[in-house]
């Protein structure tokens, strides 16, 4: 790939670059959110992405995201993405992941099997302005605070933790050669370390039956929760409407047709797996297929689980299809995407992550709606797990905070310039503390927003089911 003149300038001209855009967008700026009469209708636009949703699963997200105000901050992606086009942008760009809310961080396990802390939802990644991630972010802690009843300080110290880790870390990873940036990543024993000397003896207990959690969250694991046998044959179990083999969906009960047409639909994505990935999938056949309901936001969009299994030793490899689609933050950027929205998600996850699923892969297929749709496919239980951020303490959120801005510095690190980057932050806490105006800001349109969808569910306008 040829250098540019960006990316061949020198130290000092990176440095001057972000002193520029300070001159050009002040710090302090960051604090503005945009008043009530000058956003777009958050439901209209929430409305807008139902289309090409499952009909019938959209009252599961209404139901989802009207649970409580953070519940409607996390469904809420696009009305968020509006409301950052309109703020003040540094013109320093990075992959974004384009949802970095608290809850879209966590644990999984790496190709060598340690548990690691990281991103772990890609489905608007783009390249964006960095401060857009930073902001959302932050006002996710001040969201998370008021559920939790923290008091105005408690929230207050756990925001600015979020956007100072995040400026210290990237002044760290601009003294950093490229490399030192690629491979840093928080592990187990990194966890332990904060808990240690941040949670004290509650929060380490805590800690370490979520990382017990983690461990758990495995395919045998799957194998207990989404399985059962029948007929004489492992088979994905029915739980409907969350999970619902795919089979009684397509209309569909000859078997032999139904897996000519999943296979179809394995075997293209099996192409987009490097040759010793697709040696790994080739122990595995087919064994069935359901489709999931999974996250908050993510409601309506096509998920199936897919149950591969070793014909000669009998253990199971699950697979996640996710449908991809277009970034809530294309029609703000004007960013231009090469190839599908799954190989967008997919190039995405892998330059924001510090390991990554050797099993990640997109596909292209036609679906069982007979239109042309595009998925993801990753491990669905790789050691996962999650923080349950509504039962956090105030110092477990403040840590949690600290931990979260530095894994989105790293992320950002390593597509961005961290010099540049920390160049227009400063060494002072002018950025932090708009940051935190603007948590506010956003956490009480946030709550009128949630009031609003509640109340259009309440007079018929919504339909919302609790499942």
């Amino acid at each position: 790939m040829l250098h540019t003149k960006e990316d061949t300038a020198t130290r000092d001209d990176r440095i001057a670059r972000g002193r520029a855009a300070r001159t050009a967008v002040p710090r302090s700026r960051h604090a503005e959110f945009p008043a009530p009469g000058e956003r777009a209708d958050p439901l209209a636009l929430l409305a807008g992405q139902d289309a090409g949703r499952v009909p019938e699963l959209l009252p599961i997200r209404y139901g989802r995201m009207a649970a409580s105000p953070l519940a409607y901050f996390r469904g809420a992606a696009l009305p968020a993405a509006a409301d950052l086009a309109t703020t003040p942008r540094t013109g320093l760009v990075v992959q974004a992941c384009g949802d970095a809310h608290l809850g879209n961080f966590g644990l999984f396990a790496s190709p060598e099997r340690r548990v690691v802390f990281d991103l772990v939802d890609f489905d608007e990644t783009l390249p964006a302005p960095w401060e857009w991630d930073v902001k959302r972010l932050a006002a996710s802690f001040e969201v998370a605070g008021r559920e939790n009843a923290h008091g105005h300080a408690q929230r207050r110290r756990a925001v600015l933790a979020a956007a100072e880790s995040y400026r210290q870390a990237m002044h760290d990873f601009a003294g950093r050669t490229a490399l030192e940036t690629f491979y840093a990543h928080t592990d187990a024993e990194t966890l332990r370390s904060i808990a240690a000397h941040r949670l004290g003896t509650a929060g380490r207990r805590r800690f370490e039956r979520t990382l017990t959690r983690a461990r758990a969250h495995d395919d045998a694991g799957a194998l207990r929760r989404f399985t059962e046998i029948r007929d004489g044959q492992l088979r994905l179990a029915a739980r409907p409407p969350l999970v619902v083999p795919v089979s009684r969906l397509a209309g569909d009960g000859d078997p032999l047709t139904l897996e000519e047409r999943l296979g179809d639909v394995l075997s293209r994505y099996r192409r987009t797996l490097g040759p010793e990935r697709r040696a790994l999938l080739d122990h595995y056949r087919l064994a069935d297929v359901a489709r999931k309901v999974v996250g908050v936001g993510s409601v309506g969009t096509r998920c199936w689980i897919a149950l591969l299994v070793d014909p000669d030793r009998g253990d199971p490899l699950f697979l996640q299809l996710k449908e991809a689609g277009a970034s809530v933050l294309q029609g703000y950027t004007g960013a231009a995407v090469a190839g599908e929205p799954g190989r967008r998600v997919v190039t995405g996850q892998r330059l924001l992550q510090a390991v990554g699923d050797v099993l990640l892969g997109w596909v292209r297929t036609t679906g069982f709606d007979g239109r042309a749709r595009d998925f993801y496919v990753r491990r669905l239980r790789d050691g996962k797990g999650a923080a349950d951020v509504t039962t956090m303490t105030p110092n477990v959120l403040q840590a949690y905070a600290r931990l979260c801005g530095w894994t989105l510095a790293r992320a950002h690190a390593r597509t961005g310039d961290p010099l540049t980057i920390a160049a227009y932050l400063g060494s002072g806490p002018v950025f932090a503390e708009a940051v935190r105006e603007f948590s506010v800001a956003c956490a009480d349109q946030n709550e009128r927003d949630h009031v609003a969808l509640r109340t259009a569910i309440r007079r018929g306008e919504v339909t919302a089911s609790d499942r």
